[in-house]
């Protein structure tokens, strides 16, 4: 599990000044505005690219996934897998797919055989954005405000960048969907979790389309 700031007892100052460059791969603690800004400039490519395609432009969607990934490894954020974070993020993703299974029920409307490469791409760019916003932007945030902060920007940032590809009206379902995942890297003390919980959910609202 991956230590918060304030987990850091009564050790040497010296000691606590590392664990927390730790904790947030190395950002620096201006980073947060940095982050936002190229994710930022992410999003706006990608709509770009998309064009009237929207969330269905397979290229938009890699470029945009790459650029994030980039970014995430340039900050020396990486994934911590355990049972515990798995149990975790499988239970969230149940809990936010279980709702619309019940009013929805299943229907697999898409053609069954593009569901392989769908699947890839889907866990590639939802990884991608977990990995980034309740990983680096999320230690970022957390280091220079606090926890909560780090929950709400994730969220925010979760919301905007499906508004190009969606519209307004799928903002406030989507901060609700980000302040559940943050509430998951929290709980897990690890982005690895939300990013199981994230990619679960989109390939189970596969069956419910």
């Amino acid at each position: 599990m991956t230590a918060h700031l304030g987990d850091f007892g009564n050790f040497p100052t010296t000691t606590r000044r590392a664990a927390a460059a730790k904790v947030v791969g190395g950002i620096p603690k201006s980073g947060s505005a940095g982050l936002v800004v190229a994710f930022a400039g992410a999003v706006v490519v990608r709509a770009a690219l998309a064009g009237p395609a929207g969330a269905r432009s397979v290229s938009a969607s890699l470029t945009f996934a790459t650029v994030l990934a980039l970014i995430t490894v340039g900050c020396r954020v990486r994934p911590e897998l355990s049972r515990r974070t798995v149990s975790i993020g499988v239970g969230i993703a149940a809990v936010l797919v279980l709702p619309a299974a019940l009013h929805l029920g299943v229907r697999a409307s898409l053609p069954p055989g593009t569901f392989a490469s769908w699947a890839m791409l889907t866990a590639f760019v939802a990884g991608a954005e977990e990995a980034f916003l309740r990983g680096a932007l999320f230690d970022a945030v957390q280091r220079r405000h606090n926890a909560d902060a780090a929950v709400v920007v994730a969220a925010i940032a979760f919301a905007a960048l499906h508004v190009p590809l969606y519209g307004w009206h799928v903002v406030p379902l989507d901060f609700a969907v980000g302040l559940v995942l943050g509430a998951t890297r929290l709980v897990a003390g690890t982005w690895t979790a939300p990013a199981i919980a994230h990619v679960g959910a989109d390939l189970g609202g596969w069956w419910l389309l």
